[in-house]
């Protein structure tokens, strides 16, 4: 297996599908695999015949986050190092925001499907992005300070947004190993499903959203992505030009058509 089968990919009916493909390691990511999803990534948001996006990982886990047995091999993860090193500080910050800030900021729908565990960076990945499906067997950990980490890849911020700074700050310092049932209470899986119906059940989740209008999902995701940091007068402000710039589009004419006639609306491709 070469470095690049450790990301593959697939594109069907709009459904762009990315998945981490070391299923000996858990899918723990190595620097080949983060250059070729931050590849994939780049490719999956340019093209058009691409609806939606999920990412998975092969076999029985997500992803375990750092390869720590490499950490190992290395010396730590700063392979020796005595001190810190700018440029290796600036490498890692843009593989973060190449990978965890590019799929948060994605301009069109995203989920992720957890077979199993993903921790530490590989839960970063999960969190960032708009829905997360899961099974009773999925197992999230935080994991950094179990090797003695503070956490990379944008895991603290995306936590205290999704389960609030209280929860937050259990999940990173104590590092509970959280199931599925305990992740769909917290929010941080969107849908818990049978381990065996998972890969038809995200089939049917992301056919949905590749189904829709697109303009509008965008938008949507956009609003939100803003409402984050406005204030409720500029959020409004924000909104109102792409609520009418939807208004004016086809699929809004189809939707508004199919709902006086009720049957479903089909929009465009």
């Amino acid at each position: 297996m070469t470095d690049t089968d450790h990301v593959l990919h697939d594109l069907t009916d709009g459904i762009a599908t990315i998945t981490l493909n070391r299923p000996e390691r858990r899918n723990a990511l190595s620097r080949p695999m983060i250059e070729r999803l931050e590849e994939l990534l780049d490719e999956t948001e340019a093209d058009p015949a691409v609806r939606v996006l999920v990412i998975t990982g092969a076999g029985r886990a997500f992803c375990a986050g750092g390869d720590v047995q490499q950490f190992d091999a290395d010396g730590g993860e700063g392979g020796g190092a005595t001190e810190v090193d700018p440029a290796a500080v600036a490498e890692q910050l843009r593989h973060q925001e190449m990978t965890v800030g590019r799929l948060h900021a994605f301009t069109k729908p995203t989920i992720a499907a957890l077979p199993g565990a993903a921790a530490g960076a590989g839960l970063g990945l999960a969190l960032a992005t708009d829905l997360r499906i899961g099974t009773p067997r999925t197992l999230v950990a935080t994991a950094f300070a179990t090797i003695a980490l503070s956490g990379d890849f944008g895991v603290a911020w995306l936590l205290e947004r999704i389960v609030g700074p209280a929860r937050a700050r259990e999940l990173m310092l104590l590092s509970p190993r959280l199931d599925g049932p305990a992740c769909l209470d917290l929010g941080l899986l969107t849908q818990l499903v049978a381990e065996d119906e998972l890969e038809e059940r995200t089939r049917e989740l992301a056919t949905r959203l590749a189904d829709g209008p697109a303009l509008t999902l965008a938008h949507i995701k956009r609003n939100l992505l803003e409402a984050a940091h406005q204030t409720l007068s500029e959020s409004m402000a924000a909104e109102v030009p792409r609520h009418k710039e939807c208004g004016l589009a086809a699929d809004h004419v189809e939707a508004a058509r199919a709902f006086v006639e009720k049957r479903p609306p089909v929009f465009s491709r």
